[in-house]
């Protein structure tokens, strides 16, 4: 066998390869309670499914050209199938160099390679992320420093265009792996091992001159409440199941429709429950997440950033099989309404259903944005103009279900009426509802000022007029003016969903092909 000495020699640096950093690196990998790259696409991946990419990368050391060392690229990736459907997947290996690599590094130029791969081969991209970002070591291994630079920044915004992307943070990633975990549409992190922030206890130290560990800096709780993050996960293995789960719900590209699932539960089900979920009393809240529960099919909501305002809950999930995107307001927290936290998580959902072909379906209690001085310093209005624009520049069908209250320019939003022509929209009311440019009590005080304050009995004036205004507000009253489409029994909810969802297919196909106007901004 003429080539048998080059095949031996192969075998023998894939295996210098698999051993990543060494037994003590591994071994230190395993005591901080974290698996090794390696381990992590096994259990991601479908089995024997992982196809590497760049195995051999690293530094070699010789002797009379001979090999005599090896240690690999701080780096693994390839292609594998994930339910069944490819991806690509990639992510550091903290048991060499604490996954960091210079700018010269094969582990730079792989990562660079992984996002081409998955933009030229239009396929979901995955990152594992467990990387330390740059290192002062490199200006001494190149002899200079240097102005810095990632041409895989601009290929990694464009990918954000045409593919899924998903990050995993699995451990501590501080500058540029912590800019990639929020260069996604779905970001998730573990629980305990995982941190991300722009540069690390030590950083901090340097430049504030105050103390503070990872966890404390960049931790779960910090992450979940700032937005970095979508999804928390207990352990890695959750974390897998989420990307996994995440990943059923969209298409591999933008030039196709997301896959239907399985059809369990009857298009035509009515459930009882939706009579009696909103109390009549209008200041009693309920639970927006049982109401889901009885109008999607069973066991299929998926929530994105259940920590992050959350005054607005929003979730993938499933109406006779097909994918869709969820709002509801939570009238549990702030009373429902929109404050800068919620309006950002709304622009990034209408971002990711408009680019990836998944309708949308609203449930609107939407009592208007959020009030009072904290908001107005917060920049609450010009979040509110974002979100308006937001929704505008959706194309994908909307249907909304106004379930309580609209209210003001946020109601208008939440309920898809600042769309343009042309689009697919519909509406439809319960009964519960009611609506209005401002709500009576206050907007009674402010419109008719003069007339209480002239009156003997100020309180019994303005209980008058709001009792008067109120008697107006009845849902028959606007759907006689044609103001309100439909006004339908609650327990209809659910097939005229997927009525409307089946008819959209056929406007989601000519839909098919990347996003008109400004790029998807994580």
């Amino acid at each position: 066998m003429v080539w048998e000495p080059e095949i031996e020699e192969l075998k023998y640096r894939k295996r210098l390869a698999e051993q990543l950093g060494g037994p003590e690196g591994i071994d230190r990998q395993h005591r901080s309670g974290k698996l090794t790259v390696r381990e992590r696409i096994a259990k991601l991946a479908d089995a024997n499914s992982f196809q590497e990419i760049g195995e051999l990368a690293g530094t070699a050391q010789y002797k009379d050209n001979e090999l005599q060392d090896f240690k690999p690229s701080p780096y693994v990736m390839g292609l594998c199938t994930i339910n069944g459907r490819s991806v690509v997947v990639g992510g550091g290996d903290f048991t060499v160099r604490g996954g960091a690599g210079g700018i010269h590094d094969p582990a730079v130029q792989k990562g660079w390679y992984s996002q081409n791969l998955a933009l030229e081969w239009r396929l979901p991209y995955v990152r594992l992320l467990d990387a330390a970002g740059g290192s002062v070591k490199s200006f001494e291994e190149i002899g200079r420093t240097y102005v810095p630079d990632n041409a895989g920044a601009a290929v990694g915004y464009t990918l954000l265009n045409y593919v899924p992307v998903v990050s995993a943070v699995v451990g501590s990633v501080a500058g540029m792996p912590a800019v990639e975990a929020c260069m996604a549409h779905f970001t998730l992190m573990v629980k305990g091992t995982s941190q991300v922030f722009p540069g690390g206890p030590p950083v901090v130290k340097a430049a504030l001159g105050y103390d503070i560990n990872k966890e404390d800096l960049g931790g779960a709780k910090v992450s979940e409440q700032s937005g970095v993050i979508d999804r928390l996960a207990k352990d890695e293995d959750e974390a897998f199941d989420l990307i996994k789960r995440f990943l059923r719900y969209l298409p591999d590209n933008v030039w196709e429709l997301p896959p239907r699932g399985e059809v369990i539960d009857p298009p035509t089900q009515r459930a009882e429950g939706l009579l009696s979920i909103v109390p009549r009393e209008t200041n009693k809240p309920y639970n927006p997440r049982a109401l889901l529960e009885m109008v999607f099919d069973h066991d299929s909501l998926f929530e994105i950033a259940p920590s992050y305002g959350r005054s607005r809950i929003t979730a993938l999930a499933r109406a006779n099989g097909y994918t869709v995107g969820v709002m509801i307001n939570n009238p549990n927290f702030q009373g429902g309404s929109m404050d800068m936290a919620s309006g950002e998580k709304v622009i990034r959902f209408l971002q990711l259903c408009d680019l990836f072909h998944i309708p949308l379906v609203g449930f609107v209690d939407e009592p208007g944005f959020m009030v009072g001085l904290e908001a107005q310093k917060q920049g609450v209005v010009r979040a509110g103009a974002q979100v308006v624009c937001a929704t505008a520049s959706t194309k994908v069908p909307w249907i909304t279900f106004i379930v309580r209250q609209v209210y003001g320019v946020a109601g208008m939003v939440s309920a898809g009426l600042s769309r343009p022509p042309g689009n697919m929209v519909k509406r439809y009311a319960w009964p519960s509802a009611n609506w209005g440019s401002m709500h009576i009590e206050g907007g009674a005080m402010a419109a008719y000022r003069r007339e209480i304050e002239a009156a003997e009995d100020p309180t019994s004036k303005r209980l008058e007029i709001e009792n008067r205004l109120k008697a107006l507000a009845s849902p028959f009253r606007t759907a006689e003016a044609f103001n309100i489409e439909d006004i339908i029994d609650p327990r209809d909810t659910r097939p005229l969903l997927c009525d409307f969802v089946e008819k959209a297919q056929r406007l989601l196909q000519a839909q098919l092909g990347p996003r008109t106007g400004p790029g998807y901004m994580p």
